[in-house]
């Protein structure tokens, strides 16, 4: 039940309270939550990625104000809603976009400018690691961005004393602890799930592999910590407090929870870290985070590997592109009608468009699209060329059309799960939806459980974001019960009633998409001729 305003008051003051900070791609936001996790207050800082001498990165003057502001502005709200100045919370966390790489001197300054996840320069260094390991490094993580800075030999190398993420960075300058949470730390360095650590025969052997180059460092020496969620991982400092709060009233002492990536946030405030659970995240791209009950059989360089907050191992299956061909091919019918004469708004035109498609035949009537905006790791396409092609046989019509572009819109997800559920056995019970595409009802939900066969959820509270569940995660650390587990927390005291809507596999569905996926794989030779003969600008 929800608190009153002179209860709500009372618990701001005596510092019943959790702060979650996180750093995506677009907004740093910052969300204060209380006892019963719900929203006190939240401030926000919108920023950009920048292309710096060839990396994709954020100024670090950025990351700083950035986090300032969001602070700022969720404690001015604090003060015009409960006419207090906030000078202590109970706990506090930090979340970031995971992976990237954050090299340290000794003295604790950046090396080189924070490398993000966007990089794509890694490729050669990601390879010889994931057939070293036997295990499948993704070229956003950490440790494929060391080695390949070996491989350059650029010079900041040998003056590396510390490695690590956004999220491990900032809980470092605040605390002066170098830790991080596990989900994070699984994007730094594969993570051995029974220890709950780096995995120790790995990292002899990176030692090995680079033992020629005679660095006064081992790997072991300069990795962050790792801790699991409800640990403890330090503490505010003197000069924490100042950085945080410029004006110089939060006192230091408050305990931290580990940092934690975007992806274990996610997992947070989906009620998603059970096993045999899942979600996947709708938007430009697409990703779903299922978590397993045993390690694959073998490496599929499809599926990354990570873990849970808690240290449960995670198959995560992302596809770069998703919901924006549908969106471009939308933005053309608006057009259409605004051309005949009809304002269509948008959430009107979504909702037609969409529902159409469940009028369509099971199958999309023999229509093709790929909605490739950039090249798609998946399915081996470089570059992006959307491409809808059809035969004359086909039976076109709009229901059709729509069916196909939703479809297709989770094609390459379904390759990819596809791996997880009929090579390796994996085993869901439902998984939970979010993004944009669910906002029109059931829809999206019905084509996304006939692509996974599985049941398929979306809550309402799935649009509170990272941030919420990152002060979910300080909240655990500071008000489970002694044994009590993260997934039970979250199932019993955050999500006990909150109701998702939930629509089953429709069987004929099931059977149209699979028919539909047939002919996706098969028709793969015709969007790679697209790549190789379709001029961009007139160069290729």
């Amino acid at each position: 039940m929800s608190m009153s305003h002179v209860d709500m008051k009372e618990a701001i003051m005596n510092g019943e309270t959790s702060l979650g900070i996180e750093f995506g791609s677009t907004r740093i936001k910052a969300v204060l939550i209380n006892k019963q996790f719900e929203t006190i207050a939240s401030g926000s800082y919108e920023w950009e990625n920048l292309l710096k001498d060839g990396f994709w990165t954020y100024d670090q003057a950025d990351i700083i104000t950035g986090m300032q502001t969001a602070y700022r502005e969720m404690k001015q709200e604090v003060e015009r809603q409960y006419g207090i100045t906030l000078q202590t919370v109970g706990s506090i966390g930090f979340s970031a976009m995971m992976h990237g790489y954050v090299a340290l001197d000794k003295q604790g300054e950046l090396l080189v400018p924070f490398r993000t996840w966007r990089n794509a320069t890694t490729g050669v260094a990601a390879k010889e690691l994931t057939e070293l390991f036997q295990f499948n490094i993704p070229e956003r993580w950490s440790i494929a961005h060391l080695y390949q800075a070996i491989l350059n030999q650029e010079s900041h190398v040998p003056q590396i004393a510390s490695l690590t993420t956004l999220a491990g960075y900032i809980h470092w300058l605040l605390t002066g602890n170098q830790a991080v949470g596990i989900g994070d730390a699984s994007g730094i360095f594969p993570i051995e799930e029974s220890a709950h650590n780096y995995h120790p025969s790995m990292l002899a052997q990176f030692n090995e592999l680079i033992a020629d180059k005679g660095y006064a460092w081992k790997i072991e020496d300069l990795l962050p910590k790792v801790y699991r969620a409800g640990e403890q991982a330090g503490l505010l400092t003197e000069a924490g407090a100042q950085l945080l709060d410029t004006t110089q009233t939060l006192q230091a002492g408050i305990p931290f929870c580990p940092p934690e990536g975007d992806a274990g946030t996610g997992m947070v405030a989906t009620n998603s870290v059970r096993k045999r659970t899942g979600n996947i995240s709708v938007g430009t791209s697409v990703f779903a985070m299922i978590v397993l009950e045993k390690e694959l059989s073998k490496v599929h360089p499809e599926i990354d590997i990570v873990t849970t907050p808690d240290g449960s191992p995670v198959g995560m299956v992302h596809a770069n592109n998703c919901s924006s061909d549908i969106n471009a091919w939308l933005g053309l019918f608006r057009e259409f009608s605004e051309a005949m004469g009809y304002e269509a708004d948008n959430a009107k035109l979504f909702s037609v468009m969409f529902n159409k498609a469940l009028e369509a035949d099971p199958d999309g009537g023999g229509l093709l699209s790929y909605g490739y905006y950039s090249g798609e790791n998946i399915t081996g396409i470089e570059k992006g060329r959307p491409l809808f092609v059809r035969s004359p046989e086909s039976r076109f019509n709009l229901a059709n059309f729509m069916r196909t572009h939703l479809f297709s819109a989770f094609g390459a997800l379904k390759i990819g799960m596809d791996i997880l559920t009929k090579n390796e056995n994996v085993a869901i019970d439902s998984i939970l939806a979010h993004g944009g595409l669910f906002k029109t009802p059931v829809v999206g939900q019905r084509i996304v459980a006939a692509a996974m066969n599985v049941p398929i959820s979306v809550m309402a509270t799935a649009g509170e974001g990272g941030a919420w569940g990152m002060a979910l995660l300080a909240s655990y650390m500071i008000n489970k019960d002694e044994q009590e587990s993260l997934d039970i927390f979250l199932e019993q005291k955050v999500f006990h009633d909150v109701v998702g809507e939930q629509v089953q596999p429709d069987a004929t569905d099931v059977k149209g998409f699979e028919a539909f996926i047939e002919r996706y794989q098969q028709g793969l030779a015709i969007e790679q001729a697209a790549v190789d003969h379709l001029l961009e600008n007139g160069r290729n």
